[in-house]
C-alpha cells in the first residue's frame, strides 16, 4: 500500500472520529457524565520502545467558537498535505557482541568503578542506545555447585552481578556454549532465575527441551525480531537438553536447528541465530560452520552471528544473507587485541544494513577503536572474509 493511500485513509479516519464526536456532543450537550479511561501498557521483556499514550485534547462543545475548533475548515486534501500528519517511520538498531565473562578482572574492575570501569563511555552510549543488544553469556550466574571435573577453565559469577548487563542495555542473551553447565545444573537454574527477574531473555538454555528450543522475540518499532541460541560445542552429552534437564540447545544434528529457523521465520520479520561453534584461536571458519550456516539461510534466517573461537572470524554471504562467524570476546580477560561489535539497521521496509564496531580492551576495560586502530581492524576483518566487504568504517557490504 502506497503512502498516499495509506494517509488517505489515515485522514479519513480522523474525519469520521472528529465527526462522531460531533454529534455526540449536540445530542449530550447540557448533561456530563464522568469517564475514566483504564489503558493498561504492555512492559513485559519482549517488547521495546514502545510510543507513550497521548493525552487526548479538550473535546470540542457545541459552544466552541468555530476558529479555534481544529476538524473546521479544513479539506482531507489539505491534511493529506500537512507534514504533521505523516507517521513517522523507525529504523530499529540491533547490537551483537561476542563472548562475555564476569570473571576475575571484571570483578575487580567493577567493583572499584562500575559499568563505567569495564566499557568506555563512547561504547556504553552505542550499546545502551541500540533498542536491541544480544551478547555471549559465557558463564552461569550463580554461587552454587561445584567445578566440572576434568575440565580446564571452569566459570560463574555471583548473581549480584547480573546489574552490570541492565547498565549495558542488554536484552537477550545465549546460553548455549560450552561455559553455562561449569558448576552444574542448579547453577544453569539459578541463571534463568537471574536473568528472568532482570527481565532479561535468554535462548539455547532451558529447563526442558521446548524452553531450550524456545525462539526469544523482541516486538519494538511495529516488527517482530526473532533470537535463537544454539550450541556445536558440547564438553558432554549430558550438557544437551534431550539427554537430562536442564540443558543447552545443540545442533551436531541440525535438524531440529533448521525446523525451528522454518518455523520462526513464519511469524519473525527478522530472524537472527547465534550458534557456538568453531575452533577456538582460528580465524578462518570449519567447514561445518559453513554447512550448518547454508541450511539455516535456506530455512529463513537472515543474519547469523557466532561466538567460541575467542577470536574474529572473516564475514561471508550466502543468498544475500550475512554470516559473521566469529566476533571475538568482548568482556573477557585484561586484554583484548581486537574485537567487533557489530550493529544492524532493519528500517521501517525491512531493509538492513550492517556495520562493525572495531573494539578492543586494555587493563580489563573494553573500548571503541578510533582512528588508525580501528582502520586497521577493519583491514584485517576484510583480508579474511570471503564475499564480503568491509570498509574502513566498519560497513559491510557483499562483493
Amino acid at each position: 500500500m502506497s503512502k498516499k493511500v495509506r494517509m488517505v485513509l489515515y485522514v479519513l479516519s480522523i474525519v469520521i472520529l472528529a465527526g462522531t464526536v460531533g454529534l455526540c456532543v449536540l445530542k449530550g450537550s447540557g448533561q456530563s457524565t464522568d469517564r475514566t479511561s483504564h489503558t493498561q501498557t504492555d512492559r513485559a521483556p519482549h517488547t521495546k520502545n514502545q510510543d507513550t499514550e497521548k493525552k487526548q485534547d479538550t473535546p470540542q462543545t457545541a459552544d466552541t467558537p468555530r476558529e479555534n475548533n481544529p476538524y473546521t475548515g479544513i479539506s482531507v486534501e489539505n491534511l493529506i498535505n500537512t507534514d504533521n500528519f505523516i507517521p513517522e517511520e523507525k529504523s530499529t538498531t540491533i547490537l551483537f557482541t561476542g563472548d562475555v565473562l564476569f570473571a576475575n578482572a571484571f570483578k575487580a574492575g567493577y567493583d572499584a568503578g562500575g559499568i563505567g570501569s569495564i566499557i568506555d563511555d563512547d561504547l556504553l552510549k552505542e550499546l545502551t542506545g541500540a533498542d536491541i543488544l544480544m551478547i555471549n553469556n559465557e558463564f552461569p550466574f550463580s554461587d552454587r555447585g561445584m567445578p566440572a571435573p576434568d575440565k580446564q577453565f571452569t566459570f560463574r559469577c555471583s548473581p549480584s552481578y547480573i546489574n552490570a548487563l541492565k547498565e549495558m542495555g542488554v536484552d537477550v542473551v545465549t546460553l548455549a556454549n560450552n561455559h553455562t553447565l561449569d558448576y552444574g545444573k542448579d547453577a544453569l537454574s539459578d541463571t534463568f532465575i537471574t536473568l528472568d527477574s532482570a527481565e532479561i531473555l535468554y535462548a539455547g538454555a532451558g529447563e526442558t527441551i521446548e524452553r531450550a528450543e524456545e525462539v526469544q522475540v523482541i516486538e519494538t518499532n511495529g516488527k517482530r525480531f526473532g533470537f535463537l541460541g544454539v550450541s556445536r560445542v558440547i564438553p558432554e552429552g549430558s550438557w544437551k537438553i534431550e539427554n537430562s534437564a536442564p540443558g543447552l540447545f545443540s545442533c551436531y544434528n541440525d535438524t531440529r536447528l533448521i525446523e525451528l529457523v522454518a518455523e520462526a521465520k513464519k511469524t519473525c520479520d527478522f530472524l537472527a541465530v547465534y550458534p557456538h561453534w568453531g575452533t577456538e584461536h582460528e580465524e578462518y571458519p570449519q567447514s561445518y560452520q559453513t554447512a550448518i550456516a547454508q541450511r539455516c539461510i535456506a530455512a529463513g534466517a537472515d543474519l547469523i552471528v557466532g561466538s567460541h573461537p575467542h577470536c574474529l572470524q572473516g564475514v561471508s554471504y550466502i543468498d544475500g544473507r550475512p554470516v559473521f562467524y566469529s566476533l571475538g570476546n568482548f568482556i573477557f580477560g585484561q586484554t583484548i587485541d581486537r574485537s567487533a561489535v557489530l550493529k544492524v539497521t532493519v528500517d521501517a521496509s525491512g531493509n538492513t544494513s550492517f556495520r562493525l564496531l572495531p573494539v578492543y580492551a586494555t587493563q580489563g576495560m573494553t573500548r571503541l577503536a578510533d582512528g588508525a586502530r580501528g582502520e586497521e581492524i577493519c583491514r584485517y576483518l576484510n583480508r579474511i572474509s570471503s564475499g564480503a566487504a568491509i570498509s574502513s568504517d566498519g560497513a559491510v557490504t557483499e562483493k
